[in-house]
């Protein structure tokens, strides 16, 4: 249904509720008769006609774009208007045609109750039209910047993918000429990892046992390549598999934590993937040798912190939270905090 014919449909609606109710009312207190269901539907019509006029004015005026502080007077002095010309409007057509006595409808009371009571009436219409207006264009504004939004996402999310293969890929080729019976077991989880990533690429969200199954996967296949350097502990609150998180999320971050923290040590060290629930929220720690040298940020942060924190503000807004910091002088705890059901 376009525009125009709901306003009509509504502008209709609202007028007949409006006689509908004075009809009512009349009736209620014995006053009804043809004279006042006439006099009724003539001030329908003209009331009709005249807001009709209302909204053309709004839209040639341009006051949709005006600032509200700066509308009001110029609507109560136009619905000032409206109301006398209504009233003038009435008394033209229902005088001729014996609806009205002329001397009792000129006296200044009753001009002055009429008047304001079309007054009151196209002020309720005007606000209720502008709070339409209003309302369509933020909902106009959300579209837009949920669209802007996607479109963000798909760019971090299509920026994430290559750079997850190509580490990935890199793995496997050191394994090659030195060890090729795990180089082709590699090859097989390495194609278990990127056929989730790629049902994965299509969702803003994906559940947590799914995201939890390419970690395990992931780091079964840089197992390969540290051997006994890398050493993995999982803690998992069984309520985590409620949730849904960005899909890699997970992954990026522990593969940054294994790039510039275990991979950085000539020993190994040992990654640990941790969750809880709290208060509706799900906590993903995840805490691996190394350290976190502020001083050179940029450079000892990684590639998928940014892409990490982006994708959270889009897709949660200040709903979910991220940090990494040094945990004591050995280790470095990356902690992400998830809403529920968002």
């Amino acid at each position: 249904m376009n525009k125009t014919k709901l306003y009509w449909i509504f502008q209709l609606m609202g007028w007949s509720l409006y006689t509908g109710v004075n009809l009512f009312f009349f009736n209620l207190a014995g006053k009804l008769d043809t004279h006042q269901l006439l006099g009724l539907l003539v001030a329908q019509g003209v009331f009709i006609f005249v807001s009709h006029q209302f909204r053309n004015l709004i839209i040639r005026w341009r006051w949709l774009k005006m600032p509200m502080p700066k509308l009001i007077p110029w609507v109560l002095l136009l619905v000032f208007v409206l109301g006398l010309i209504s009233y003038l409007l009435i008394i033209l057509i229902e005088y001729p045609i014996g609806l009205i006595s002329l001397v009792e409808e000129v006296r200044p009371p009753v001009i002055l109750l009429n008047v304001m009571t079309f007054m009151l009436l196209y002020f309720i219409w005007g606000m209720i039209y502008f709070m339409y207006h209003y309302v369509e264009s933020y909902n106009k504004s959300l579209k837009y910047e949920a669209a802007i939004n996607e479109i963000e996402l798909n760019k971090l999310k299509s920026q994430l993918n290559p750079h997850f293969i190509f580490n990935a890929l890199n793995s496997v080729r050191a394994l090659v000429d030195e060890d090729p019976r795990k180089a082709k077991s590699a090859i097989t989880q390495l194609s278990n990892i990127l056929r989730n990533s790629l049902v994965m690429d299509k969702k803003k969200l994906t559940d947590f046992n799914d995201e939890l199954r390419t970690v395990v996967d992931y780091l079964d296949l840089e197992g390969i390549r540290f051997e006994e350097r890398l050493r993995t502990e999982f803690a998992i609150d069984p309520d985590s598999y409620r949730f849904q998180v960005p899909p890699l999320m997970i992954q990026t971050l522990v593969e940054n934590g294994i790039k510039h923290g275990i991979g950085q040590l000539k020993e190994g060290g040992e990654i640990k993937i941790e969750t809880k629930v709290q208060a509706e929220q799900l906590v993903i720690k995840i805490r691996n040798s190394g350290q976190y040298h502020l001083s050179s940020k940029k450079r000892q942060r990684g590639y998928g912190i940014d892409n990490t924190k982006q994708r959270l503000k889009l897709i949660f807004g200040d709903a979910a939270t991220f940090s990494i910091h040094n945990d004591g002088d050995s280790h470095v705890l990356t902690k992400v905090t998830i809403p529920y059901n968002f």
